[in-house]
């Protein structure tokens, strides 16, 4: 497994890929899962949208949406 070191860039840290590792693109994600940072492509197909729906649970918003009555304004 390679390892590299950790540095300080203007106000953020960052860190330089190992040369075997290599994206194909300039836009990545980049997200914590316990104690790891998960670094991947950025997930851009338009059908992603369907597959984040399609895990939520099957008791999601069961109840309906509970929105507050909408403001009433003065018209000028």
């Amino acid at each position: 497994m390679p390892f590299t070191k950790v540095f300080k860039s203007g106000n953020s840290m960052a860190i330089r890929l190992p040369k075997g590792i290599k994206f194909d693109t300039n836009e990545v994600e980049i997200f914590r899962r316990g104690n790891e940072v998960i670094i991947r492509e950025r997930q851009t197909k338009p059908t992603d949208v369907f597959d984040i729906l399609a895990s939520l649970p099957a008791d999601f918003m069961v109840d309906g949406r509970q929105d507050p009555p909408p403001e009433t304004r003065e018209s000028w």
